[in-house]
C-alpha cells in the first residue's frame, strides 16, 4: 500500500469517528430537549420533572429554586460548604403533603450519570440530614447530604433530571 493510500485511508478513519461522535452528541442533545408534558403543560427544557406514582405532577428548573429558602453544611470529605435548596422544599412545591407519609419513596435520579439515590420522605423531610439540592460548576443540579449513603462526592447525585416518588 503506497503512502497516499494510507493517508487517505486515515484521514477516512478519522472523518467517520469525528462523525459518529457529533452524530451520538446530537441524539444526547435531541433526547434531552424532548419536552415533558403535564397534563396540557409542557415543562421548560432543562426542567427536572416530579413523577408521583409514575404520573408526572409537576417540576422545576433551578432557577424557580431560588425561590424557596437555602440551607448550608460544611462536607466532612472535603470541608468545603455546600449550599442550596432543601430537597423537601421543592417536592412540597409540586406534591400536597398529606400524599406523603414517613415511608414514601423517593428516588433522586441522573441519567447521564447512571446513578440513583433512594430515599424516604422521613429522610428527606428531617431538616438535620440536610437533604438538597446545590449548583454544581456546570450549573446543572446535585443532591447532597450528610447521610451516611450521601455523604462524600461519589455517592452524590450529579446533573439530577427526575425525581419519582411511590406512595404505599
Amino acid at each position: 500500500m503506497s503512502q497516499r493510500t494510507r493517508v487517505i485511508v486515515a484521514v477516512a478513519v478519522l472523518v467517520i469517528i469525528v462523525g459518529a461522535i457529533l452524530g451520538i452528541d446530537a441524539l444526547r442533545r435531541r433526547s434531552s430537549a424532548t419536552p415533558v408534558v403535564k397534563g396540557d403543560e409542557i415543562l421548560a427544557p432543562g426542567s427536572i420533572p416530579i413523577y408521583l406514582n409514575g404520573v408526572i405532577v409537576g417540576g422545576f428548573t433551578p432557577d424557580d429554586l431560588g425561590q424557596l429558602d437555602t440551607v448550608s453544611f460544611v462536607d466532612a470529605e472535603e470541608g468545603k460548604t455546600q449550599e442550596g435548596w432543601r430537597l423537601s422544599d421543592a417536592i412540597l412545591a409540586n406534591v400536597e403533603a398529606d400524599q406523603l407519609t414517613p415511608a414514601t419513596h423517593i428516588a433522586v435520579s441522573s441519567s447521564s450519570r447512571e446513578k440513583t439515590a433512594q430515599l424516604t420522605w422521613e429522610e428527606v423531610e428531617d431538616p438535620a440530614n440536610h437533604v438538597m439540592f446545590d449548583l454544581s460548576g456546570r450549573g446543572t443540579l446535585k443532591l447532597v447530604s450528610v447521610l451516611e449513603r450521601l455523604d462524600v462526592r461519589d455517592e452524590w447525585v450529579q446533573d439530577v433530571d427526575k425525581i419519582e416518588i411511590e406512595t404505599d
